[in-house]
Order: C-alpha cells, then sequence, then structure tokens
C-alpha cells in the first residue's frame, strides 16, 4: 500500500465497524448478514456538521485575454450539451450526477447517480 493511503481495515475503524469474526455477543460470523444497529458513535458526532453542496454545470478554459474581454450579455460556451447530467460536489469532491429541473421559479437538481465511495476513494489516488 503506498505511504499516506489508508488501509481497509483503517477505513473500517474511522467508519465505526468491527471485525464481524469477532463478535462473541451476538455470536455473528463473516457471511451472515447484520442485522441494522445504530449509527456509530463517532459518526454521530459529524451527522449535524453543515456542507455546501454545488452543483458544476460545466467548465472552459479560456485565456486571461479572454476573461479580461468578458462583458454583460456576452455567452460563455461550456463543454457539456444540455440533455448531460451536471456534477454535484462537496467541497470539490464529486459525490453524484444529476439532471437540472424546475421546481415552480427555481431550479433544482435530480439525483441520477450517487458515486460509490469506494469510487471516490479510487480517485484520490
Amino acid at each position: 500500500m503506498p505511504e499516506g493511503f489508508l488501509t481497509q481495515e483503517e477505513i473500517d475503524a474511522l467508519l465505526g465497524k468491527k471485525d464481524q469474526t469477532d463478535t462473541p455477543s451476538t455470536g455473528k460470523t463473516k457471511g451472515q448478514p447484520e442485522v441494522e444497529e445504530e449509527t456509530p458513535p463517532n459518526l454521530e458526532l459529524i451527522l449535524d456538521f453543515p456542507l455546501k453542496i454545488s452543483v458544476r454545470l460545466g467548465e472552459v478554459k479560456k485565456t486571461m485575454q479572454e476573461i479580461r474581454q468578458l462583458s454583460p450579455g456576452k455567452v460563455v460556451e461550456l463543454n457539456r450539451l444540455i440533455n448531460d447530467p451536471v456534477d454535484i460536489l462537496v467541497g470539490e469532491k464529486l459525490i453524484a450526477r444529476g439532471e437540472v429541473v424546475i421546481i415552480d421559479e427555481n431550479f433544482g437538481i435530480k439525483i441520477t447517480h450517487i458515486i460509490d465511495p469506494l469510487e471516490r476513494i479510487k480517485k484520490l489516488r
């Protein structure tokens, strides 16, 4: 494992998961279905922490000269088509994808895909 990366055991410990082979109180062993348990206490500490969610419609690279020429009324073409999914981010981390919807007179996002946590971890490597 490359230096600086967490092992699966460390990730499990941070998430409050226990090794299922050592559960004498329940008699469970690996492979048996788990009964829904309470949220681990260490996770309870962060569940009320506010996070900023943002939606990225697309991106474009411009030179400094092109940016200096921007003015009200100019249109900036993005790298996505109208029907392409938008990225849903927490901080700068992609957590999901969705499509833009209109609710009354407000924009909203209908979530169409949640990024798998293991997939997110792989992207950090």
